[in-house]
């Protein structure tokens, strides 16, 4: 007997955009509703009025679900605040047609409503929307407030990605309109960290004037704001200047005399001859990333996987004045990985040594910029330890050949390299 053979593949046939049509047209007419959701503002003024149906909003959150089992009559009320009324509409359409369109001003409330009625999977795609929008967030100041929602509501994720990036990229936070309303929390938080990357310390003292007069905190915030400035990283002739220019100075100097009077001191000896008189094991005198031409310099490499390249940057021995006229030069050498991957590699080593060095700790950190929603941005950062002369990981998992890397812009890889000279008596000794 023969036996013909069986197409047993398998195909489908899709009318999900028919289904979703459909539903959307449900919710819009409301036809065959068995349920009001009457939402209201906390003080209890009607807003809207939206006829929806239980066995959709039972099937999409569990806290419908229940609200739903113990509402009396078919009207079921909610109270909101004023922005998550202004996406309500948006949010229940979501769980009708399960998608959205969003704009960045309205993220946090969508995920507020997300995480209140329980929609998990809702939550988790606004969470990585903003995780993936920071760039474009950042001129509008969107990052500000995000920080502050997952800060206040508990995401994590959230909270540590805006973090990094406000701290890679302060520089467009401290120059944006929504300065002045950053939080005296989050403002903490930054000036505590070793790792911002901006211009100069004066740089962000003069934001910080900006943001103390436009908020008028209390004594306390006032001091641990301006106890915060590393002073000893600015210039003599700067914080001369300041102390007679300044408003904030001149209106705290009682608050900050003896960290003005430890930065004079601090640039007008030597670190060694300092260190025997003065305990100063603190972050005071530790730079922060800064990207005057006095700590490194840009570098960009066009093409970056066909050949190695090299670089020459020229930087001030140490913060202090006292080595303000002695340069150290550095070689840096971007090449491609002796094994078979292939990876990038970056060294960077000093010229020549010198009697000067000792007692100095030469952090070194490179910056790699990247085009995020087209603008430009530092995307990572790379540091080597202590004084080693390489980083082991750096662009690890990047595609430098493809021309379309994230990496690149129009071609070339954007970085900028930072040497960080840390007086390793002053913060390890006590004579």
């Amino acid at each position: 007997m023969l036996h013909e053979d069986v197409d047993n593949s398998v195909s489908m046939i899709s009318h999900s955009l028919h289904l979703k049509a459909q539903l959307e047209a449900l919710l819009q007419h409301g036809n065959n509703s068995d349920v009001s959701l009457r939402v209201e503002t906390t003080d209890g003024d009607e807003v809207k009025v939206i006829q929806a149906h239980t066995l959709v909003l039972s099937l999409q959150s569990q806290t419908f679900q229940k609200l739903l089992e113990e509402r009396n009559g078919s009207v079921l009320v909610l109270r909101e605040s004023p922005e998550c009324i202004d996406v309500f509409e948006k949010f229940i359409r979501y769980l009708y047609c399960g998608e959205l369109q969003l704009r960045l001003d309205e993220t946090t409330a969508l995920h507020e409503l997300a995480t209140k009625y329980s929609v998990s999977v809702l939550q988790r795609g606004l969470t990585e929307y903003m995780i993936k929008n920071l760039a474009s967030a950042s001129l509008s100041g969107h990052v500000v407030r995000w920080y502050e929602y997952a800060t206040a509501e508990g995401v994590a994720s959230l909270r540590a990605s805006c973090l990094q990036f406000l701290l890679q990229n302060v520089t467009s936070v401290l120059r944006s309109p929504q300065w002045p309303s950053v939080s005296s929390e989050l403002l903490m938080t930054l000036l505590q960290r070793s790792d911002l990357v901006l211009h100069s310390e004066l740089e962000l003292f003069k934001a910080l004037e900006t943001w103390l007069m436009h908020n008028e905190p209390d004594n306390l915030t006032v001091e641990n704001v301006l106890r915060a400035v590393r002073y000893p990283m600015i210039p003599p002739r700067e914080l001369f200047r300041l102390q007679r220019e300044s408003k904030v100075i001149l209106r705290y100097y009682e608050s900050v005399r003896d960290l003005l009077y430890m930065a004079y001191q601090f640039h007008a000896a030597s670190p060694p001859q300092l260190a025997k008189f003065f305990y100063v094991n603190c972050s005071l005198f530790i730079p922060r990333n800064y990207l005057a031409a006095m700590w490194g310099g840009a570098w960009l490499i066009n093409s970056p996987a066909r050949d190695d390249r090299t670089a020459t940057f020229h930087t001030q021995l140490g913060p202090s004045a006292h080595d303000s006229s002695k340069r150290v030069i550095w070689n840096a050498i971007f090449t491609r990985s002796s094994r078979s991957d292939g990876k990038p590699r970056i060294v960077i080593t000093p010229a020549s040594s010198s009697p000067d060095f000792a007692g100095v700790i030469f952090q070194k950190t490179v910056i790699v910029c990247a085009r995020q929603q087209g603008l430009l941005m530092v995307r990572r950062m790379y540091n080597f330890h202590q004084s080693t002369e390489e980083n082991g990981d750096f662009l690890t998992d990047s595609d430098l050949h493809e021309s379309t890397s994230e990496y690149l812009v129009a071609g070339w890889l954007h970085l900028h390299v930072i040497i960080k000279p840390i007086y390793q008596t002053l913060i390890s000794t006590k004579k």
